[in-house]
């Protein structure tokens, strides 16, 4: 699977080696897009990647000959919905769909069942942003550092709760990598969303969360629940001096990210056309002091080859951690 999108993704966006295929696209990449163009979302508005994809979706027409974004939801199945969709959709860029971890990345491991290939279905477009997560608690748990924390379920095994936004979601993933990294296990209680988890951590029905920092940030900064560690070893100036969990775990580097993808065999010169545009839009002032402000998040843009390498390395981090974990949706 993984050799499948080297070659088809990296090859022929990098540097187009193999020639450009007869498909939709060669002749049309100077002139795309001449239509309204869909960016299906895997989520249900208002959350992050709704957010996003409807701020981009403003400033679209001024690089794209005037035309359209149109934000379509399809939620279900941890984006797996609207990856099975977008994947089976022709290859001529006016179809793509805002790509994440579940749809893009590790789908198939999640579920076997899957129809199609995360890694050969898709042409990598571009990476968005990067958001931030954290390791938070309710103020009840004693332990006030990423070390004490480990410690404690070293001590005591399975005596920790954690919410996430599901099974196979990053919140869930961030906290099975930290348990696998430490060697301790942790009891996991699945929600539906990154709210619910701040949620159910103020309320004390569990213990831990690790999501997007902006799903936590009002809470934290009003102290409602209190902040252990920050996911990237670079933290984040919406929490100066809160210390990563790459401290005590050394190569600990996660965070919630978003992309554009589009179907497989998008020819290299419409891929690279539609990264321009995505790419000149994320790169409007506006649009990166949003992210941050709204978001606490980073602007990421780089190239298709850039993307299709960065979903090769998420996929090799999540795949042992899916795998000897048992943890499946299906």
């Amino acid at each position: 699977m993984r050799n499948s999108m080297s070659r088809r993704a990296l090859g022929a966006l990098g540097a187009g080696l193999l020639g450009a295929p007869a498909l939709p696209g060669r002749a049309a990449a100077s002139t795309w897009p001449d239509r309204t163009v869909t960016l299906v979302v895997p989520f249900t508005p208002g959350g992050a990647s709704d957010t996003l994809a409807r701020v981009i979706s403003q400033h679209f027409p001024r690089f794209a000959n005037g035309q359209t974004l149109v934000v379509e939801n399809r939620p279900g199945a941890g984006g797996l919905v609207s990856g099975g969709y977008v994947a089976g959709q022709r290859p001529d860029g006016n179809i793509l769909l805002m790509a994440d971890i579940g749809a893009n990345a590790i789908g198939k491991e999640l579920n076997p069942r899957l129809g199609y290939d995360p890694m050969a279905a898709f042409t990598p477009i571009i990476q968005l942003v990067n958001l931030p997560a954290v390791l938070f608690a309710h103020p009840s748990v004693p332990e006030r550092s990423v070390q004490e924390v480990i410690a404690k379920a070293m001590a005591s095994p399975d005596s920790y709760t954690y919410a996430s936004a599901g099974v196979g979601n990053g919140s869930h993933l961030f906290m099975a990598l930290l348990c696998r990294r430490a060697g301790v296990s942790m009891v996991h209680v699945p929600y539906r969303s990154g709210s619910e988890i701040v949620t159910s951590v103020l309320r004390g029905e569990t213990q831990l969360g690790f999501p997007s920092l902006s799903s936590a940030l009002q809470q934290l900064k009003a102290g409602s629940i209190r902040a252990i560690a920050m996911g990237n070893p670079g933290g984040s100036p919406a929490m100066p001096g809160l210390p990563p969990v790459s401290d005590t775990l050394p190569g600990f580097d996660i965070a919630v990210w978003y992309g554009v993808a589009a179907p497989a065999d998008v020819a290299p010169e419409l891929a690279q056309r539609i990264n321009e545009v995505f790419g000149a839009v994320v790169a409007l002032d506006e649009v990166r002091d949003g992210v941050f402000r709204t978001q606490a998040g980073q602007v990421v843009g780089g190239s298709p080859a850039d993307f299709g390498r960065f979903l090769q390395r998420e996929y090799d981090t999540w795949t042992p951690v899916i795998r000897e974990g048992g943890i499946r949706t299906e």
